[in-house]
């Protein structure tokens, strides 16, 4: 059962849904801590999002996989006070549009070059956790000129995966699976995304429960989440690093128990995967931050927003 059991694990963080949801579903009813906005990228797609503080650079932030914009409440929080601040749901994700997208990272990458364009945003620095930073990362490849600077959180698409490593994904990482995880795992699934899962982080749970009793929005979610993992895995860049032309900070825990996977790589270390991408792409500086696992942005929030501030400055 050691696999099966990590590939729940695995899904709270690589880093919310495939078909339509033609009611209001659990997501929308959600309370964020801003306001909401709307932007209409096309007939099909409209994406919501956050927009706080002024200033005359622009951080937009990414959430990774299975999350939402809440993910950078402690950072919007303290850093709109001297930036503009915008994060977003990605497609099929909290109060963002639901629909039959592809779920790949050109499509991800895409729909958010088409939120900064219609905002008519200049100055940007994109700030991606886990999937959110191979998102990132895949529009810092297509050289956007209103990209000033890039900010990677413990991200996704550092670490190489074998053919092998995809048929694991792809047996254990299925609707029907998902559908299944007990009430118990899902709490696990979550605190291994922490260092020590603080209480002002028991709101995911929560949210994630409540989404699991709408039983519509759930399948959506469940039958989207294996296609973001399987776009991730379609979509490397680390093997491109070097033809990323933004100046880029990558912050990592020194406790993820998701970068590397441990069940595919165990004798990769947090620091090899780092390494990848302070090697890879030019001029890259690296920090760990000490007693945080993969949702670093939240369990050290204040020394997250000073590194991100001094990388700015």
């Amino acid at each position: 059962m050691r696999p099966l059991v990590y590939s729940f694990t695995l899904l709270a963080l690589l880093a919310f849904s495939c078909g339509s949801v033609a009611q209001k579903s659990t997501m929308d009813s959600w309370q964020y801590p801003f306001p909401v906005h709307y932007h209409d990228v096309n007939d099909s797609l409209r994406l919501a999002y956050v927009d706080e503080g002024k200033g005359e650079r622009t951080l937009v932030f990414v959430h990774g996989l299975g999350s939402n914009l809440q993910a950078w409440k402690k950072n919007v929080a303290a850093l709109r006070k001297d930036y503009r601040c915008i994060a977003l749901d990605l497609p099929g994700y909290g109060k963002s549009g639901k629909g039959e997208f592809p779920y790949s990272m050109d499509f991800f990458a895409e729909s958010l070059d088409a939120l900064i364009r219609g905002l008519e945003l200049e100055k940007v620095t994109l700030v991606g956790h886990s999937m959110g930073g191979q998102i990132a990362m895949t529009l810092a490849l297509q050289r956007p000129d209103y990209l000033e600077k890039m900010v990677l959180a413990a991200p996704a698409g550092l670490e190489s995966f074998s053919e092998t490593d995809r048929t694991f994904f792809a047996t254990y990482v299925r609707p029907e699976i998902l559908m299944a995880t007990p009430e118990a795992q899902i709490k696990k699934n979550f605190a291994v995304n922490f260092f020590d899962m603080p209480e002002d982080a028991q709101f995911m749970i929560q949210d994630r429960l409540a989404l699991r009793e709408d039983s519509a929005a759930y399948a959506a979610y469940c039958a989207m989440i294996p296609r973001c993992v399987m776009g991730m895995l379609d979509a490397p860049v680390a093997n491109r690093l070097g033809a990323i032309e933004v100046p880029t900070l990558i912050l990592f825990g020194e406790n993820d128990q998701l970068i590397p996977n441990k069940i595919l790589h165990p004798t990769l270390t947090v620091a090899t995967v780092a390494e990848v991408g302070e090697k890879g792409i030019p001029g890259a500086q690296l920090s760990f931050l000490p007693e945080s696992g993969h949702f670093v942005q939240w369990e050290k929030s204040d020394r997250f927003n000073t590194y991100l501030r001094q990388f700015i400055q």
